[in-house]
């Protein structure tokens, strides 16, 4: 016997439903193997971000823009190494690869992406770089010492990660840089990049969309930056990736 059309309709949406959310469930990133058992095998990473300096105000279009350099700290005792697969002409997929205590590795899919970024011809043109590697944003200090809502975020989304400054030197830590800057080849279609342990990528106050815009606003505020803000990527601590720094606006550089 034939089950009706209505019933059959509805057993065919509910089996669709169904392969639709097993699909997404394939498709996303395993679970972190930073954390919990097992990962006293792993040399696994620890990304943080120094607190925001070298403050300063400029005026650009009529808008006060406060800016601040950033220092995305790679620690932990292993590096973070991300390689990039192309999936679109801008963009590609990223898997991470973390090294074993005994040898060898594990590579894992992220949800983490690569795009073909431009940040200007001052500043060198366009770089694939990691779509959402960091966040700056804005809140207000309320009267009693905790923190509003947030008020302003940064335009800045995509940041690089290479070896440019050795920040905390230890037996970990390799003496000389082993992830280059990054590439600005739009055709390749692999690239790979990553921060040695003990080592940062940092970015001047200068630099293309190292700012928030304050324009408007007075009283205390607190400034605060976090390295990989929705955890796209394995670390072994997920709980110290923020900093932040009080100021008083509009800025002459005291705190509050």
């Amino acid at each position: 016997m034939k089950a009706p059309r209505p019933l059959l309709a509805a057993a065919l949406a509910v089996a669709l439903a169904a392969s639709i959310a097993a699909a997404g469930a394939a498709s996303a990133a395993p679970k972190n193997p930073c954390i919990g058992p097992g990962s006293e095998h792993l040399l696994c990473l620890n990304l943080k971000i120094g607190t925001p300096s070298e403050m300063y105000v400029s005026t650009y279009d009529g808008k006060r823009l406060l800016h601040a350099t950033s220092d995305v700290e790679s620690r932990g005792i292993g590096p973070m190494e991300l390689h990039g697969h192309r999936d679109a002409p801008k963009s590609m997929r990223v898997s991470q690869r973390i090294y074993k205590a005994g040898g060898g590795h594990i590579t894992l899919r992220t949800d983490a992406s690569l795009h073909f970024t431009d940040v200007g011809e001052y500043f060198g043109g366009s770089y694939w770089k990691v779509h959402q590697l960091a966040r700056f944003e804005l809140r207000k200090v309320r009267a009693d010492g905790t923190f509003g809502p947030v008020l302003r975020t940064s335009p800045k989304l995509n940041y690089c990660l290479r070896d440019l400054d050795r920040t905390r030197p230890g037996k970990r830590s390799p003496l000389n840089a082993r992830y280059p800057a990054c590439n600005q080849d739009p055709g390749i279609r692999h690239d790979v990049l990553g921060t040695s342990v003990g080592w940062s990528d940092i970015y001047p106050a200068d630099y293309d969309k190292q700012y928030i815009n304050v324009s408007g606003l007075q009283g205390c505020f607190v400034f605060t930056m976090t390295v990989d803000p929705k955890h796209l990527l394995f670390e072994s601590n997920e709980h110290d990736n923020s900093s932040h720094r009080r100021v008083r606006l509009p800025f002459d550089g005291r705190g509050c």
